[in-house]
C-alpha cells in the first residue's frame, strides 16, 4: 500500500543553517553527557544513601552489566569525576560533586515542572530523567518562575 507523501505545514520558515544546526549540536552534546551524568548522580546517591557505591550496584540500578560499569568506572576516573580505592568502593572527586548537584537540580526542577502541570508522580520522575539532560538553563528558569506563578 502506498502512502501518500503528506507534508507538513511550518508556521515559520527554516531558520538559517548555522542557527539551525547549533540546536542539533547540542543535542548531541546533551546525548554524551547524558550517561556521565547519570553514573556520577547515582554514585553520589548511593553514598548519601549511607552506602559505599559499589560497582555491583550501580549495575544493577542502572540495569547494564558489570564489565560495562567498569568501562565506564575507567571513563569517569580518567576525567577526573571518580577514584576507586582497591577493595572499597567508587568515591565522587570535587568534580563529581559539582556535576552530581547540577544534574540532581535540574532533574528536581523538571520533575517539579511536570508535576505541577499535573503529570502523575511517577511520570514526571521517569521523564525528568530525559529531559534533565537535555534543557537549557533559560528553559530551566523558566520553569522556575512559572512554578512561582502558580497558587
Amino acid at each position: 500500500m502506498a502512502q501518500k507523501n503528506r507534508s507538513v505545514s511550518r508556521d515559520e520558515p527554516l531558520p538559517d543553517a548555522e542557527v539551525h544546526s547549533e540546536g542539533f549540536r547540542q543535542t548531541r552534546e546533551a546525548q554524551r553527557g547524558a550517561l556521565v551524568e547519570d553514573y556520577v548522580e547515582l554514585i553520589a546517591d548511593l553514598i548519601e544513601d549511607g552506602n559505599e557505591a559499589r560497582q555491583v550496584d550501580i549495575a544493577a540500578r542502572l540495569g547494564v552489566s558489570q564489565p560495562t560499569v567498569a568501562k565506564m568506572l575507567t571513563r569517569l576516573c580518567a576525567e577526573g569525576l571518580v577514584s576507586r580505592k582497591p577493595y572499597r568502593g567508587v568515591f565522587l572527586t570535587e568534580a563529581g560533586h559539582k556535576m552530581a548537584g547540577e544534574s540532581r537540580e535540574r532533574h528536581q526542577t523538571v520533575e517539579a515542572f511536570l508535576r505541577s502541570l499535573g503529570v502523575s508522580a511517577e511520570t514526571a520522575r521517569i521523564d525528568a530523567e530525559g529531559i534533565e539532560h537535555h534543557v537549557s538553563a533559560e528553559t530551566l528558569e523558566a520553569f522556575r518562575r512559572a512554578m512561582q506563578r502558580r497558587p
